[in-house]
């Protein structure tokens, strides 16, 4: 069933930045390939199918639900009733798919942007979304299941998922840097140099070869979706990198790891986006810096990392890295710095 009242002129009226955001999914591609990362769309229905338990009788409210699957793992698991809310006009295509697998009385597909429509439960048990973006928080949904979680969600109730982390560590790029930074100095014979300021703040989303990672882990920050705030979603993480051979650091790759509620933990499902795991369509972040670091196993690098959303458009990211490495007994080897980033 598919409430119509909040249609497509609703999005006209929101600002440029939200207009691009929400019809960026109204193209069956991004769902298509969403669908077909099985990491992230298997891990959601082990979630489900694990602890259908936790779902037997119970509402739930499904955040931004594009072609419904979620929805429907749900319903499978034996929810009451399912509430579907999305902004893009792919919720129509949804209400068909339900309809064609015989839960359109299980499931409500509303249309509009959650924070204005009127919802047919005024309190629901659980909350479902994939809302993670790049870089976990870049065009991600939080700030609206953070919303769902303060305005709709039963006191006890569960998030699907409800822990998230974020995860650095220095790669050896330099093939790829290169290819991607000083290829701007020579352009069939012409100097292209201006544009390296350019590339050199935009970070990279792709996937990073493990084999490539050159030290430990560091942790960037921990988020509890059941209690955090939208403001602390800006955060400054400060920690330390250590080598585990003799390398060059030519940038650092970010990730986060997921992980589901479970009343048991044989029943709890866990996923990690890193390049030490399985392919998603979230791949990697990479960050390159202006030095390369000539580090040997067992130093170490200083690494501050402030993020932020943009002033302008919440969804976007304006991230400042400062690394600060001294070599043991090599002064010529020791560097410092600082660029700032952004995800547009």
């Amino acid at each position: 069933m598919t409430d119509a009242a909040h249609s497509a002129t609703d999005k006209d009226s929101l600002p440029f930045s939200e207009q691009h955001y929400f019809s960026s999914y109204d193209h069956f591609g991004i769902h298509e390939e969403m669908l077909k990362d099985q990491v992230r769309t298997l891990s959601y229905r082990n979630a489900i199918m694990k602890n259908k338990d936790l779902f037997k009788d119970k509402i739930v409210l499904d955040v931004g639900c594009g072609t419904g699957v979620l929805s429907m793992f749900a319903a499978q698991a034996g929810a009451k009733h399912v509430i579907a809310v999305d902004m893009s006009n792919i919720i129509e295509m949804a209400g068909k798919i339900a309809d064609l697998n015989g839960f359109s009385d299980k499931i409500t597909f509303v249309r509009g942007k959650l924070e204005d429509v009127k919802l047919p439960y005024d309190k629901v048990d659980i909350i479902i979304s994939e809302w993670m973006g790049y870089f976990l928080l870049y065009e991600s949904m939080l700030d609206t299941v953070l919303w769902a979680r303060d305005h709709y969600l039963k006191e006890g109730g569960l998030i699907f998922p409800d822990r998230v982390s974020m995860h650095i560590a220095g790669i050896e790029d330099g093939e790829y840097k290169e290819e991607k930074i000083y290829f701007w100095e020579n352009v069939y014979g012409f100097d292209y140099s201006p544009f390296i300021d350019i590339a050199m703040a935009e970070p990279l989303v792709d996937t990073v070869d493990n084999g490539h990672v050159v030290t430990t882990t560091g942790k960037l920050t921990m988020i509890d979706i059941n209690t955090v705030k939208i403001e602390d979603l800006a955060f400054l993480s400060n920690l330390t990198l250590k080598a585990t051979r003799d390398d060059h650091i030519h940038g650092l790759v970010a990730w986060f790891d997921n992980w589901f509620p479970s009343k048991d933990k044989k029943n709890e499902v866990f996923f990690s986006t890193g390049p030490h795991a399985h392919y998603t369509h979230w791949k990697q972040t990479v960050f390159y810096l202006d030095d390369v670091i000539d580090i040997k196993k067992g130093e170490t690098v200083n690494i501050k990392l402030a993020n932020r959303p943009n002033a302008i458009n919440p969804r976007e990211l304006d991230i400042e890295i400062e690394w600060d490495f001294k070599a043991d007994g090599d002064d010529y080897r020791a560097c410092k710095g600082k660029h700032n980033y952004f995800l547009r």
